[in-house]
């Protein structure tokens, strides 16, 4: 396997060293919105069961009236203002913005000499082994491994591994590339990135 080459940041394109940090923020934020399941759910006092005799009657016991023993101020009764269960949390990025923020994170991993260049990434033994030796030969706490197509035996000598995650190249987002503390980028994958740019 080729020797990995460190990008640094004179050597990235104009375009990567020209964007504002908030694209980023933004499609991170919207990235996190989307993967909300939103199935947090609450029983309001109309779903409840039971309830449907008048507990004491209206005057003359001393007490509060009191129409039903489902009622949200009893113990078992509904609850007053929870979760709502059919809201959006999908936030809008347009593909500008996405390109932007991928520009943003590559960068910054390439100030801190975060970004390695490879010819390419194949684990023709298809074993987690082999892979880790190839990830720890890195010496990166946590690796994002960018290929421009995956091959089985390589997809199964990363699946088990930890420190790395294994992406095609047109799965690369500003998220994946923020989260991870390196990247490991296919020397193909690399030119089309900075070619586009």
């Amino acid at each position: 396997m080729s020797n990995a080459v460190v990008v640094k940041t004179e050597e990235l394109p104009k375009a990567f060293l020209e964007v504002h940090p908030h694209n980023l923020y933004l499609y991170c934020k919207a990235y996190a919105s989307g993967l909300r399941a939103n199935t947090a759910q609450t029983k309001t006092r109309s779903q409840v069961s039971g309830g449907g005799k008048k507990p004491w009657a209206q005057k003359g016991g001393g007490r509060a009236r009191a129409g039903s023993l489902r009622s949200p101020i009893f113990v078992g009764g509904g609850v007053a203002f929870g979760p709502s269960t059919n809201k959006n949390y999908d936030q809008k990025v347009n593909k500008k913005q996405k390109k932007l923020a991928l520009y943003h994170a590559i960068a910054e991993k390439a100030a801190n000499e975060k970004v390695f260049v490879i010819d390419s990434v194949v684990i023709e033994s298809g074993k987690t082994k082999d892979a880790a030796a190839f990830v720890n030969g890195l010496g990166q706490r946590d690796v994002l491994v960018v290929k421009e197509m995956i091959d089985d035996k390589t997809f199964l000598a990363f699946r088990n591994l930890q420190n790395s995650y294994l992406v095609e190249a047109n799965e690369l987002n500003a998220y994946l590339a923020a989260a991870y503390n390196s990247i490991v980028i296919e020397k193909a994958v690399w030119e089309k990135l900075t070619k586009e740019s």
